[in-house]
Formats: C-alpha cells, structure tokens, sequence
C-alpha cells in the first residue's frame, strides 16, 4: 500500500508542477462564472447554472481526463523513467494502481477548486441556494473525469508510442461525443424504417434497448445522472426513462467502465516489453 501511495503521491506532484491542476481549476471557475452571471447579466441560482453548465462539462470534463493519462504508460516508457521505476521493488499492477489514484486526485481537486470556489461566489450573490444539487453535480462531474482517467491509462497501455496514445485518445473523445450518438440514432431510424418520422412524434418512447446502449456511453450515463437528481433539469426537459433507468443503475455502467478499462490495462501492460 505504501508504494502505491507513493506513485500516486509522485503522478499528482508531477502534475501540479506542470500546472495542471491551477490551469485546469482556473476553467472550470471562469466557466462557471461566466454560465452564471454573463449569459443574462444578473447571477443565477447554482441549479439554472447547473443547466447551462452541461454542455461544457461533457466536453471537457472527459478531454482533460484522456489529456491527463494518455502517456502515463506510453510516454513514460519512451522517456525511459518506467524502466527505472521497474528495476525498484514494486509490481506492475502497483503501478497501474497508483498512477490510477494520482491523476484521479489531479482531476477532483481541480473539479472541486474550480466548481467549489464558483460556488461560493455564486452562493454569496443569490438568495436561492441549493447546496445539495450543486454537491451532486460536482461529485458526478468526479466521476465522469476519473471514468476518462482509467480509460486514458488502457489506451496508454495498449499503445506502444506516446503519439499513437494521443490519436487514440482523439479518436475515444470523438467516439463517444458525436459517434455513438449517431450510431444509437441510426439504428432507430434501421427499425423504424417504416414510419421514420414516428421518431420525431411528441409521444414517441425509445425502446428499452436504446436507454441501455445509451448508458453504456459513460457521458450519456453522466448526463442522465444529472437529469435524474437535478431539478431544473428534469423539469426543463420532461424524459421518459424505463424502471431501470435509475441511479444504482447508471452508476454501475461508470464503475464497470473504471474496472474495466484498468484491468485491459494491466493485462497489456503486464506483457509490455519495457
């Protein structure tokens, strides 16, 4: 355990030299600020800021996280510090472990600086303050970013070259942003082929198939997790999600995404000729 910790000690202060941590808290704070006051000229709420906030943190959230971990392996092994980390008395999934935690550690704190300090300046300037919400979007966006930590380690696991880690990581964020969606779309319209516009129809219910082939799309899982307890949101957008639809559920399909993806990267990176 105390290796672990080590590594993960060492990937965190890496990362907080190179600044990271104050770039990435200094977005997500200026973001925020600028959701709330700017787009109508006079503070909202943190639940309305939470609403315009979606957009940006589906974005972001999961480009840092790839952005952050994509050559923890890759680029490591090319610098040659992986042989030299190897040769001390420490197992390959020790490693996996403590790079794991660091970069997840590098990406909560900035969440939590960043959103958490927006927080309190919006908090000061408005009447109406929903603590808990705004805690759960936060504790949420957590999550979203450490699912992308451990996918961004597999692929710099898979990968031999940090460059090939980077495109992978390009095509990931691409993948799951834009082409799933059109995917999932796509085969609608394939079934419903003989009344496509039913789709459009007001009272048209996706299919039970679709809701779960959604939520294997770790952003999707995010964004229904907000929708499901936050509450403007769900007001704003009335959804019809099936019984299963629920928050045990959603959170399953994260936590499957981050045990997942560590286990394929050990499995890679146990064999890796370093």
């Amino acid at each position: 355990m105390n290796k672990i910790l080590a590594i993960a000690k060492k990937e965190f202060m890496d990362n907080w030299r190179n600044k990271w941590i104050i770039a990435i808290s200094a977005i997500f704070l200026i973001l925020t600020v600028v959701v709330s006051y700017f787009t109508k000229g006079e503070w909202q709420n943190l639940s309305s800021t939470i609403v315009g906030m979606m957009s940006f943190v589906e974005l972001l959230i999961p480009i840092l996280g790839l952005m952050l971990g994509y050559a923890t392996i890759a680029g490591e092994k090319e610098r040659g510090s992986l042989a030299i980390l190897l040769s001390y008395p420490v197992r390959r999934w020790e490693i996996l472990v403590g790079k794991f935690l660091g970069l997840s550690c590098v990406i909560a704190s900035s969440i939590f600086i960043g959103f958490g300090v927006a927080g309190i300046i919006i908090g000061i300037n408005v009447k109406e303050v929903k603590w808990l919400e705004y805690f759960y979007f936060i504790a949420i966006s957590v999550l979203l970013g450490i699912v992308y930590i451990a996918i961004s380690i597999m692929l710099s696991s898979i990968f031999k070259k940090r460059t090939t880690a980077m495109g992978g990581a390009i095509f990931t964020w691409f993948f799951f942003s834009m082409i799933w969606g059109i995917i999932l779309f796509g085969l609608l319209i394939i079934i419903y082929k003989s009344n496509p516009l039913q789709i459009v129809n007001e009272n048209f219910t996706a299919p039970n198939w679709f809701y779960f082939l959604s939520a294997l799309n770790p952003v999707n899982a995010f964004e229904s997790l907000i929708y499901l307890n936050v509450t403007p949101i769900r007001g704003a957008i009335p959804i019809n999600y099936p019984s299963f639809y629920n928050n045990p559920f959603l959170f399953s399909m994260l936590f499957i995404w981050v045990a997942l993806s560590l286990a394929i990267a050990y499995f890679f990176f146990r064999n890796k000729d370093i």
